[in-house]
């Protein structure tokens, strides 16, 4: 599933990955006590979940549960940063990150067995 999730939208998943399912008024309590956000804002920020799919709500008590993992998250928002910024070169991105870096010969180690397992 391809979505676009704005930074609103990943603070509510993230308070829902942390606690799993929870009822809205936690869930707002809790982006209030995080991001000062309001009631209102958080209610409109996962009614916007919901209609994306990326939320479930369920009564009674108006539950919440992420519909969608971090991982798949993260996957999809590393290969649209990729396409975005690397025209879709994996490699480009690699060595953006890499670029001026000393790495220790334990992180060499690391990355060629992951470019091995990649293989």
């Amino acid at each position: 599933m391809e979505y676009r999730i704005y930074d609103s939208e990943l603070k509510i998943l993230e308070l829902l990955w942390d606690s799993g399912e929870a009822p809205a008024r936690d869930v707002a309590a809790e982006a209030a006590r995080q991001v000062g956000w309001s009631k209102t804002t958080t209610y409109t920020v996962l009614k916007k979940c919901v209609e994306k799919g990326l939320v479930e709500r369920t009564e009674p008590g108006f539950r919440c549960r992420a519909l969608v993992s971090r991982q798949e998250v993260q996957r999809q928002e590393t290969r649209g940063l990729i396409d975005r910024m690397y025209g879709g070169s994996s490699d480009r991105l690699v060595a953006s990150l890499l670029d001026g870096k000393t790495l220790s010969g334990e992180e060499i180690a690391r990355l060629r067995r992951l470019v091995e397992e990649l293989k």
